[in-house]
């Protein structure tokens, strides 16, 4: 039987309960927050969730505080290539927009392209397959979520906006960083960073963030959202709503345009 929102929705609820928590209230943000596309999720969570946070609540972390960012960063360059090879084909990549309709707020061109690999349990099969190397990399992730390569065209600009739960991180890596690096950047609460080809950067996207591509060329990194390690009841709350997460009528509409993008992709190739 195929779990529904609904279903997923109870199961937080019965798991939170549990954890001595009472959710019917937050049933409700979550509901509301998948019909709003994902926007405004939960907030009120938070600031309870974030007490009981194992890892600093900062703008930036250390990455260092993920053993496993040292194995993505030792395998920058075979990411790198698989990397190069889908932008031979860059305009048929998608649009973010066109695939996650909460991000159309902020980007309504063709400059945000991406390369989904996987998100909150769904996986693109497709791309898997054509990039083995970055695959094997992203298995070591503990907690992965969501990860997908990010390009950003030269000029574009991502206007502030906060994601829409801290129960999970934030992480880049350089993949293709023009020079010099001070031309594109991410600003996060206030603090500024720039890439660097193979490189990390973890942040909070729960606060407010802006990025730019001031250069002539692409910028690309490898984008993943890690579940945020919590302790005690947070972490079973965390969990309970991340796993009710994954089967919001967003995610479903998410999956179902990713689907048909690679439809359309895979009979170009044909072509």
């Amino acid at each position: 039987m195929t779990k529904t929102w609904k279903v997923a929705l109870q199961e937080a609820s019965d798991s939170l309960r549990s954890a001595g928590m009472d959710l019917k209230q937050v049933r409700e943000d979550l509901r509301e927050a998948a019909l709003n596309a994902g926007e405004a999720a939960v907030f009120g969570l938070e600031g309870w969730l974030l007490k009981s946070s194992i890892v600093p609540t900062t703008p930036f972390l250390d990455p260092a505080i993920f053993p496993w960012t040292s194995v993505l960063e030792d395998g920058w360059k075979d990411m790198r290539e698989e990397l190069d090879e889908l932008l031979g084909r860059r305009d048929d990549l998608p649009n973010f927009q066109d695939i996650s309709r909460d991000v159309a707020s902020i980007s309504d061109d063709d400059q945000w392209k991406t390369v989904f690999f996987m998100g909150y349990g769904y996986r693109s099969e497709a791309n898997w397959k054509r990039c083995p190397r970055t695959v094997a990399l992203l298995e070591q992730v503990p907690g992965l979520t969501t990860a997908f390569f990010s390009i950003l065209s030269p000029g574009k600009h991502l206007p502030p906006h906060r994601g829409p739960y801290r129960g999970v991180l934030r992480y880049h890596l350089g993949l293709r960083v023009p020079e010099p690096k001070e031309l594109c950047g991410i600003e996060v609460g206030g603090e500024t960073r720039h890439w660097e080809e193979g490189k990390s950067l973890l942040f909070d996207d729960g606060y407010q963030h802006s990025a730019w591509n001031d250069s002539s060329e692409l910028r690309a990194v490898l984008f993943l959202d890690v579940v945020r390690p919590m302790s005690g009841t947070a972490r079973v709350a965390n969990d309970a709503l991340l796993k009710a997460i994954a089967y919001s009528p967003f995610l479903r509409d998410a999956k179902k345009r990713h689907e048909a993008w690679e439809r359309r992709f895979e009979g170009s190739i044909r072509q």
